[in-house]
């Protein structure tokens, strides 16, 4: 008996159903009553047409995927180059600089010191709040540079050449002086292993090269545990004098064009937070100003870390916006028992749940 004959036509045998499709191009402000509200309420209403206009930015699939690929691509330290010289380099993927033009260029960081009037702060924690969304890693320089900003204004000699950096919407990674800088960014660095949140506890020291006092310069030497985006083009820091802890910035390169000694330890293997680099570092005779008088470093760093508390809450209720963001779009069209999640009564009520959350956090 001859076999029968086999069709060689190939079976379509994977076809994606019952699957939530791609969110596509949205725009997270005007679709956010409660931010909308907020705005409006607490004096901010000037501000719509920016918020709005960044709203499409940041909720299209464009941000989305290069918030991707600046999470898959983590940054890699490079301590020295291939001849042996030190260079204490943190590579970024594209992506990564992509999305720092988009927010700096937004005024993410910037836009309650540059609009003075009332809401300005209210208006730039709306920005900080749709940026967090997109992608959280970068909005920890625009926090900073945010948070920077006062303290470096009423410094003496200090404030008239890094407060328009700070402002500034250029994005600028080049590693040069700040005086030729289109745009600066300021990171922090201030714990060490030994001491955690308890900041007297810190052993790094530093000593006057001149004078002293705010705007003086002084030379460090000492370790700290976690110094957050360690390419920026200055740093906070506290280190001891004789008269008790002092607050610095750390300038990455000097006015002659070198190096600053800012050598970068290593970097953090973290759960979150991925496309910015956290790390160790360590000063040998590195040069510093000081922002605080000597013996009152952590009352002008709380000054920083006050401002930087509110922008992390800010952060922290924009990503659970956009969790329930991504949960009702998921539940709309994924079905089950003949209808879609959410309008099966167990779930909704889960959804509202996470809603009414998210509106009291924001």
């Amino acid at each position: 008996m001859s076999n029968p004959t086999v069709s060689k036509k190939e079976v379509a045998t994977h076809e994606v159903l019952n699957q939530a499709p791609l969110m596509g191009d949205v725009n997270l402000f005007t679709q956010d009553k409660i931010l909308g509200d907020v705005v409006k309420r607490e004096g901010a209403e000037w501000a719509v047409p920016d918020l709005k206009t960044f709203g499409s930015v940041v909720g299209s699939e464009d941000v989305r995927e290069l918030a991707r690929l600046a999470n898959k691509h983590v940054p890699e330290l490079r301590t020295h180059d291939r001849r042996g010289n030190r260079i204490d380099f943190v590579e970024y993927h594209p992506a990564y600089h992509d999305l720092m033009r988009i927010a700096f260029g937004a005024g993410v960081h910037s836009y309650a010191w540059t609009h003075k009037r009332r809401g300005a702060h209210v208006a730039r924690a709306a920005l900080s709040y749709l940026w967090n969304q997109a992608e959280n890693g970068t909005a920890c320089p625009t926090g900073m540079n945010y948070s920077a900003v006062p303290i470096v204004a009423q410094t003496p000699g200090i404030g008239s050449e890094w407060e328009p950096a700070l402002n500034s919407t250029s994005y600028d990674p080049r590693p040069i002086h700040i005086s030729k800088k289109a745009g600066a960014t300021i990171g922090m660095t201030l714990t060490e292993k030994q001491g955690g949140s308890d900041l007297r506890a810190n052993t790094t020291r530093a000593v006057a090269l001149e004078g002293g006092g705010p705007g003086s310069l002084y030379e460090i030497n000492g370790h700290k545990w976690f110094c957050s985006a360690p390419m920026c083009d200055g740093f906070y820091t506290l280190a001891y004098t004789d008269r008790g802890p002092t607050c610095f910035i750390i300038p990455r390169v000097l006015q002659d064009g070198s190096q600053n000694n800012f050598l970068i330890q290593r970097l953090k293997d973290k759960l979150g937070n991925r496309s910015n680099a956290s790390s160790e570092v360590e000063f040998r005779s590195t040069l510093a100003y000081s922002m605080s008088e000597e013996g009152r470093g952590i009352k002008a760093a709380i000054g920083m870390i006050h401002l930087t508390r509110l922008d992390f809450t800010v952060g922290s209720a924009a990503m659970m916006r956009q969790a329930l963001t991504q949960a009702i779009h998921h539940a709309g069209h994924r079905r089950s028992f003949q209808k879609a999640l959410i309008d099966q009564p167990i779930m909704r009520n889960v959804l509202a749940d996470l809603a009414i959350d998210s509106e009291a956090n924001t």
